[in-house]
This record gives structure tokens, C-alpha cells and sequence, in this order.
């Protein structure tokens, strides 16, 4: 009988911006345009630097969506020289890339041709569906639109992206809203092939938002989302939950695989209140399961060779090296 393996991808967190053109009901990431409202080269290069130097294999790159069709915004990103906000992220995903980093970017909505553009430099790239549901939680957010959102999950299968997607629980959404949600998903990968990762993600209230009220979701309710998940998912979609924003231990039970990009030098800027758990605590949630270390990149996709050219040696590289120290992500 073989040993169940549940992975994690060891990476650096950078949020180049916190403007957004959404305006959320639960959200505490998002904040106005202002001095330092963009996040340095400078300081985005100490940060690969010191995550390549503790081993990290991914830089993760967030950033509010659309944040250059916020007044004042292009003014600030004019100081450091870009007019516009996927130029900056193409270049310092080159960057991350030069110091041994694997770029996935989660930028919000883009087109077909920004995403087309960005695949050149991210071994894979993110959008978390959320749901299927209008919901009050997203009148204000324009983004958040299910039907804007599915579009550009069905873009980036047309170009074989590998992709990261996923639900948001307990944000106004019924049970029946999730099983749609996860139908949608299933039936995008299964048209492309290209959904490497489901999120099941709880909400977490936020002090100061509209929504800080709101009833939390108990860790029954994310299991039976879980469970849900696993039914309607095929069987080479990981279930992933973020490891440090509920009970991980018992929920790994439910049915998920993956644990997520976890950093041992940055923070989780979405979630502040809620530390990353560091490997011995992931080993402890893994339980009886094999703790496997993985790149951005699933097996699968290293495979097919589902790559840019410019990213193949670091790809290669980093997979050996993973295996070679018993990191094995399994390429």
C-alpha cells in the first residue's frame, strides 16, 4: 500500500501593491494609493535573495487588482520608472528567476494577452474563482464578477498555463454555490487540462471591515467543502488549504493534499494575523502522511514541458534538486 503524500512549496510572499480597484467586504489587504504604496526594487531584491538563501523555490507575486485604474497610481509607479504595473512584475519575475526563484504571479483579473505575455517569466500563475455566487460581499468589486473570473481561468487553459485556483468559504455563498463552483472548475480542467490546485479557503473576519461580524465557518463546515471538492474534482487536481488559518491537522484528514506556498522569511500579507507554521509543525499536521516539498510547478506540468524556454534549466535544476536532498517534488 503506498504512503500518502501531502506537499507544500517553500516560497517568498512579495505584494507589490496593496491599491486595488476592488473594494471588498472582507477584505484588510487593500489600501489607498499614497507614498510607498509600491513595493521597491530594492526591497523586493533583498527578499529573493534572502528566500533563495533559506531555500525557497518560489516568489510568489501579488498585487491589488488593477490598481493603475486608481487615481494617483500611475504617478507613484511613474517614480520608479514603469508606466504600468505588469511591466514591473515582468521584470523582477526575471529577477527572481536569476537568483534561482520560480515567478508565480496572482495579479487579479488580466487579459489574454497580459497572460500570455507574463507566461514567458511565471512557472505558473493564480486566480482564485472564490464563487460562483453574487454575493453582497462583491457589489463593490468589479473584478470579483464569476463570469470575469471564469474567463480568464478558460484564458489561461487555452495557453496552457498551469494554474492555481479556488473557493473562498463563508462569505456569503450557500453549499449549493460551492458545488457549482467546484462543477465550473472541473469542467474548465477537464476542457484543458490545466488546474494543478484547488484552494478550499475559510473566511477569516477582519476588524474594520464590513463584513467583521460575520459568523466564522467551523472546521466541520470547511471539511464537508473539502470533502465536496474531492468528489467533484478529478483525481489530479491537489486540494490544497492554507495551512496556517485553521485547523490543518484535522482537516488534511477530509481529503487534501497540499498545504500551499509556505515562507520562512515573509509574512502572510492577506492573513497578518496568522503566522506561517514552519516545517516541523507542517510535518506534525502531515500526520502518518509523507511530507513531500514541491515547486510552483506540479510534476505533471514538468512533464509536458507546460514551460517557457527561458525557464527550462531552473525548472530542471530545482527538480533535482528537490530529489536529490529528499525534497522530492516528484518530477
Amino acid at each position: 500500500m503506498h504512503r500518502r503524500v501531502i506537499t507544500f512549496s517553500r516560497n517568498v510572499f512579495l505584494p507589490l501593491t496593496t491599491v486595488c480597484i476592488n473594494r471588498c467586504g472582507y477584505c484588510c489587504f487593500r489600501t489607498p494609493v499614497g507614498e510607498g504604496c509600491i513595493v521597491p526594487p530594492g526591497e523586493v531584491l533583498r527578499t529573493l535573495e534572502g528566500g533563495a538563501a533559506l531555500g525557497c523555490t518560489e516568489a510568489l507575486f501579488t498585487f491589488g487588482e488593477r490598481p493603475g485604474a486608481v487615481p494617483g497610481f500611475a504617478a507613484e509607479l511613474a517614480k520608479l520608472g514603469y508606466a504600468d504595473i505588469l511591466d514591473y512584475v515582468y521584470d523582477l519575475s526575471l529577477a527572481a528567476i536569476e537568483r534561482g526563484l520560480l515567478p508565480h504571479t496572482n495579479a487579479g483579473i488580466l487579459t489574454y494577452e497580459e497572460l500570455d505575455r507574463l507566461r514567458e517569466v511565471n512557472a505558473s500563475m493564480g486566480l482564485m474563482l472564490e464563487t460562483t455566487a453574487d454575493v453582497p460581499a462583491h457589489q463593490n468589486s468589479p473584478g470579483k464578477d464569476p463570469a470575469v473570473r471564469i474567463e480568464m481561468i478558460e484564458n489561461a487553459g487555452k495557453l496552457s498555463i498551469p494554474f492555481t485556483t479556488g473557493v473562498l468559504i463563508g462569505i456569503g455563498e450557500t453549499m449549493e454555490d460551492r458545488e457549482e463552483s467546484f462543477r465550473v472548475i472541473r469542467d474548465l480542467h477537464r476542457r484543458y487540462g490545466h488546474i494543478q490546485e484547488v484552494i478550499v479557503q475559510n473566511f477569516c473576519p477582519k476588524p474594520g471591515t464590513a463584513m467583521e461580524g460575520m459568523p466564522v465557518p467551523g472546521t466541520d463546515e470547511i471539511c464537508a467543502a473539502i470533502t465536496l471538492a474531492r468528489e467533484i474534482l478529478p483525481a489530479d487536481v491537489a486540494v490544497q488549504i492554507p495551512p496556517n488559518l485553521i485547523d490543518a491537522s484535522r482537516l488534511v484528514r477530509c481529503g487534501v493534499n497540499d498545504l500551499g506556498g509556505v515562507s520562512p522569511l515573509t509574512i502572510d500579507y492577506v492573513n497578518p494575523e496568522h503566522p506561517w507554521p514552519q516545517l516541523d509543525e507542517l510535518r506534525r499536521v502531515a500526520g502518518d502522511a509523507e511530507l513531500r516539498e514541491r515547486l510552483c510547478i506540479y510534476p505533471q506540468y514538468i512533464e509536458k514541458k507546460w514551460y517557457s524556454p527561458r525557464l527550462q534549466s531552473l525548472i530542471l535544476r530545482l527538480a533535482e534538486r528537490l530529489a536529490a536532498s529528499g525534497r522530492d517534488c516528484g518530477a
